[in-house]
């Protein structure tokens, strides 16, 4: 059986019913979180995406709002059920998410070399490689390999990422690298015995009620799903396959790259790990954040002065978080046009959901809107007005 087959069967286990949902933020016309709204709906009339979807979760109460159109030749306005591409996101809500788990339950460790778990990671210098590094994007990796035009399957494919040399010493530099976070794929799935989908499914989003997150999105639900980009390898209008051109040659199913979600499932996955966080949201539920979870999303100082935590990354100068989340916040960004921020502090989660490499990854647009948005969710947050130029969509 192909890898391809095997990745499509979901294991389903035994269904919980999730918490009841949240009350909204504020739903009146003089709502103070409409001028988040309003700031998203400028980037998109700017072309920033075809459309977006920017959803809140503030002390335990959601705010919605979508913007655009699904994309080209469809002017459906997304929203909180609409499926995205989350590209890069996929590294934290389900390969991270997979490895705290496991850690939590005595699996592996993270300062053991990656080759006590994936014997064909060889090389020189590869011995020194530990789970941490590779997590904390400081393992010597390159960023990437075309993988897709490298091997003839995904079996060699695996092979080429596994005897990848070196670019430096682990623990020397910061470089945020896919391959990386496929050799952690490898060794999620050794641990558990299971492919990703399969165990993240079983452990993570059915529990949750994340009934929308799934890696492999069936074809029925092809019209609820955010299309990307126009891709000239495949000949075609990518709307329900991932993206990434790497995560599509493995099977569709990697944590580098290939899950798909919603807003309101995004809110609910934010809002379990703030229970882990948050004194004041602590409580029974469906399933119990990892212990664990304040030193997985803290910095790591592997290198000195990065602002990698496990698998997460935390704010830092000119990211993507702004200038206004606290040092306790964490979060991450997709290729797609996705990101996420949590701030614990503030109780505070913000996904911003987009598909800006619809029809083309050439537009750079979306970038300046990412910090805008959390720094106008965290001001708003704390009581104070978000006020923004709206010919130029800047505070």
């Amino acid at each position: 059986m192909s890898r391809r087959v095997l990745l499509v069967a979901v294991l389903v286990g035994c269904r919980v019913a999730p918490p009841p949902s949240p009350q909204p933020l504020c739903s009146e016309p003089g709502c103070a979180w409409h001028s988040l709204a309003h700031l998203v709906d400028s980037a998109v009339a700017d072309s920033a995406a075809p459309g977006a979807v920017v959803a809140v979760s503030a002390r335990g109460r959601r705010f919605f709002h979508g913007s655009g159109r699904l994309g080209n030749g469809d002017a459906t306005l997304p929203d909180s059920t609409t499926l995205y591409d989350l590209a890069s996101l996929t590294k934290v809500v389900a390969l991270t998410t997979g490895l705290m788990l496991a850690e939590q339950q005595g699996r592996l460790r993270l300062d053991d070399p990656v080759a006590r778990y994936v014997q064909a990671f060889r090389g020189p210098g590869k011995e020194r490689v530990t789970v941490r590094h590779l997590l904390t994007h400081s393992s010597g990796l390159p960023a990437h390999r075309p993988l897709w035009r490298q091997s003839p399957d995904w079996q060699a494919a695996l092979a080429l990422v596994d005897s990848t040399s070196l670019d430096s010493l682990p623990g020397t530099r910061t470089l945020y690298s896919d391959l990386g976070a496929i050799v952690l794929t490898q060794i999620l799935e050794a641990v558990t015995g299971e492919p990703l989908d399969r165990w993240l499914t079983r452990r993570v989003f059915e529990p949750l009620g994340m009934r929308a997150t799934r890696f492999l999105p069936p074809a029925e639900a092809g019209v609820r799903i955010a299309p990307t980009e126009l891709d000239p390898w495949r000949g075609r209008v990518l709307q329900g396959e991932v993206h990434d051109e790497n995560a599509w040659w493995l099977g569709g199913v990697s944590g580098h790259a290939g899950l798909f979600s919603n807003a309101a499932d995004l809110l609910t996955f934010g809002e379990w790990l703030l229970q882990g966080l948050a004194p004041s949201r602590r409580g029974a539920g469906p399933l119990r954040p990892p212990g664990r979870l304040a030193r997985w999303t803290a910095p790591q100082g592997v290198v000195p002065g990065a602002s990698r935590a496990l698998g997460w990354d935390t704010p830092s100068p000119g990211g993507s978080a702004g200038s206004r989340m606290s040092p306790r916040s964490f979060g991450h960004t997709g290729f797609t046009g996705t990101s996420i921020w949590i701030d614990p502090a503030r109780e505070l989660v913000v996904i911003l959901l987009s598909n800006r490499v619809h029809p083309t990854r050439d537009n750079p647009r979306l970038g300046r809107l990412r910090p805008l948005v959390a720094d106008c969710a965290t001001a708003l947050s704390d009581g104070i007005s978000c006020v923004f130029d709206r010919g130029g969509w800047g505070f």
